[in-house]
């Protein structure tokens, strides 16, 4: 390394400490980063050790990028949140029911300067594409609050969701520190997704995580193995999905209020194709009501298009597949609009 880049490396030192002073940093925690800014610097001048320059520039971008203080305003209103609710699903009664006296209660704690509510995490079971990430994202919606999904079904080990140590070359936060950092806030919703997906040979570890995530009395002092400082999670408030439950201990599950999601019928289904799916995919595409329209009796196929009875998220895809195929022939000059029916869908339909 010649002496202009030990100078620009220096220079860089001297921004990330000046950043570092400034952050909302914990002040022992900025005091041993500034530490470690020292021995780095002192490194590249006598040992030229480009390791620790580089892993201490990247645990500092870490630290200082990270939601210590801020958050996000509640929207506290169970009316806003009913239309919210509404909005995005049919049905559900029970399940709306059961988050607007969630978000009661939330209310009562900020009238009474009770502090964050310590209430069951909720836990939504049911079948695959019956909506149970579209429910929890809703929540998120409801509440004005950032949203965050851990998938569990890529997780390799524990160390996914913990982190790995500063010490290890390709070491980096896990993905709730990661989550973090991308949501901006400390109290975003964290969705933890398909738990029943753990792989066996990682489960116990990984549920032993979970079980720190999931209890108030622990989550307070989350230590990520690479930030290796506690952060708290307690304004977190965080949500589950599972196809079942079978697969979940039983330490995991009493931290949990179970909710079973329920199975729609094909009338339900028609309705939510043509008043909810159908509606917002063709306002994602680009599309208007005028340029693209489907006949009432075809309804019936496009939610069985095959004669087995598919999920609200398969059915999801058999209209944006419809969609696709019409923007594609309207943008080609085919036609300005269509209008699907018995004799042309299987066109659009694929």
């Amino acid at each position: 390394m010649n002496g202009n880049n030990n100078f620009t490396t220096l220079d860089k030192f001297e921004t990330l400490k000046s950043k570092l002073l400034s952050s909302s940093v914990p002040e022992d925690l900025k005091t041993k980063a500034l530490s470690m800014i020292d021995v780095a610097k002192l490194s590249l001048k006598y040992g030229q050790n480009l390791f620790l320059v580089e892993s201490t520039e990247k645990y500092i971008d870490w630290i200082i990028s990270l939601p210590w203080q801020r958050r996000s305003e509640d929207i506290l209103d169970i009316n806003h949140a009913k239309e919210v609710l509404d909005k995005n699903h049919y049905g559900l009664a029970p399940l709306k029911k059961r988050i607007l006296e969630y978000i009661s209660i939330l209310v009562l704690h900020k009238e009474k300067n009770l502090g964050p509510y310590k209430g069951p995490i909720i836990f939504l079971v049911g079948l695959a594409g019956s909506g149970k990430t579209t429910f929890a994202r809703s929540i998120a919606e409801a509440l004005g609050r950032k949203f965050v999904r851990i998938p569990f079904g890529g997780l390799a080990s524990s160390l996914d969701l913990r982190g790995q140590s500063k010490l290890n070359p390709e070491a980096e936060p896990g993905r709730v520190i990661k989550g973090l950092r991308k949501a901006g806030v400390k109290n975003p919703v964290i969705l933890l997704d398909e738990l029943d997906r753990i792989s066996q040979n990682v489960k116990d570890a990984v549920m032993g995580v979970l079980l720190e995530l999931l209890d108030p009395e622990q989550n307070q002092t989350f230590v990520d193995h690479y930030i290796d400082y506690p952060f708290d999670l307690s304004e977190v408030i965080f949500i589950a999905t599972a196809n079942n439950s079978s697969n979940i201990s039983t330490a995991v599950l009493d931290r949990m209020e179970i909710i079973r999601m329920p199975s729609y019928s094909d009338k339900e289904k028609i309705v939510i194709a043509k008043d909810y799916l159908f509606p917002k995919i063709l306002k994602e595409v680009g599309l208007d009501e005028n340029q693209l329209k489907i006949a009432e009796s075809l309804w019936p196929k496009i939610v069985r298009p095959l004669g087995f009875d598919p999920g609200i998220r398969s059915l999801k895809r058999n209209i944006e597949s419809i969609v696709r195929t019409a923007a594609y022939k309207i943008v080609s000059g085919e036609a300005p609009s269509f209008t699907i029916t018995e004799d042309n869908y299987k066109e659009f339909l694929r």
